[in-house]
């Protein structure tokens, strides 16, 4: 065949071969993660490193049997790996492995595969296994350890939630990471810094982070002109918990996130909206698992009402 004939050759979509792949994309996730593991293993010790080996394993061991009861080839990625993490950084580091190992479990074979497997999840696998342990253990998802002396305290948002306002951590504490709380919620620059590392190698766009964080820190900071108080308020409520986790690694998740950037926007700030309603009116102090798991609800619904027209298309009318 001639190089004209080659021009003329005509062959089956997709035309243009992208060199990302999700192995790939799945090891940049781990390596974003990296910071934030080094935080967690730093501040927490060998309790943080075994609930994360429990939870990493069991995802792993869970993502194997499913693939051998429905007969499908093991694939060389590392999606159950980054749930298991994920769902890691969600739990405080006192938590039974047991438990964490069960939770780990229930992400992978009902969040996951119940609904087809890789790809095929509406709602974010970490996140559900969080919700189901906290559903199943609320005592035991709710005791947290101060990570400077071990003594058992509440977290910097129930601390607020109690109206123990002398007890709050700093702001710098709070970016540092040595307070109490999840895995995840240990330093919000560690968070931060894996968060940039993925926008730099293009795995997820700024629209979601950016509307989630900003519609947190902008409806902080209104209740916080309305109650008198500084500019303390809307940063704590930015720097607490574990809203940056939930921005940069949830919420952005490539399955149950929309496709439209204006999609993504409405995504990000109904989050952070969430987020703000759940905190301040809401029986639990922190709201981010749900605020991200009520929108991968409404994904479909945003994604089908932000969709662009079709080129040459014709608007239909009721």
């Amino acid at each position: 065949m001639t190089h004209q004939d080659d021009l003329l050759l005509v062959t089956s979509s997709p035309h243009m071969v992208s060199p990302d792949s999700v192995p790939a994309a799945m090891r940049d996730v781990l390596i974003a993660l990296g910071p934030a593991l080094a935080a967690a293993i730093y501040f927490f010790r060998l309790p943080a490193l075994l609930v994360i080996l429990a939870c990493t394993v069991s995802a792993y061991v869970a993502e194997l049997a499913c693939l051998k009861v429905m007969k499908k080839e093991t694939p060389r990625e590392y999606s159950a790996i980054v749930t298991g993490l994920l769902l890691a950084f969600c739990l405080p580091p006192t938590l039974p492995l047991w438990m964490a190992a069960l939770g780990s479990a229930f992400a992978i074979v009902i969040a996951k595969h119940l609904f087809g497997g890789l790809g095929q999840n509406i709602f974010n696998p970490s996140l559900i296994g969080r919700a189901f342990l906290l559903a199943s253990f609320p005592v035991a998802m709710t005791t947290w350890v101060n990570p400077i002396d071990g003594v058992s305290s509440a977290s910097p948002l129930g601390i607020m939630k109690e109206g123990l306002g002398e007890n709050l951590p700093t702001i710098g504490h709070l970016i540092v990471g040595n307070i109490t709380g999840s895995l995840g919620e240990t330093s919000a620059l560690a968070i931060l810094l894996g968060g940039i590392y993925l926008l730099y190698r293009k795995h997820i766009d700024w629209r979601i982070p950016g509307s989630f964080l900003g519609t947190v820190f902008v409806l902080t900071s209104v209740v916080a002109a309305v109650k008198g108080e500084g500019l303390w308020y809307p940063l704590f409520h930015l720097f607490a918990g574990g809203l940056f986790l939930g921005a940069f690694f949830m919420a952005t998740d490539w399955v149950t996130s929309p496709v439209t950037k204006l999609g993504r926007v409405i995504f990000g700030a109904g989050c952070g909206a969430l987020v703000v309603l759940i905190r301040l009116k809401g029986g639990y102090p922190e709201g981010v698992a749900y605020s991200i798991l009520l929108m991968n609800v409404a994904t479909p619904l945003i994604d089908r009402y932000t969709r662009a027209r079709v080129f040459g298309g014709v608007k239909s009318h009721a």
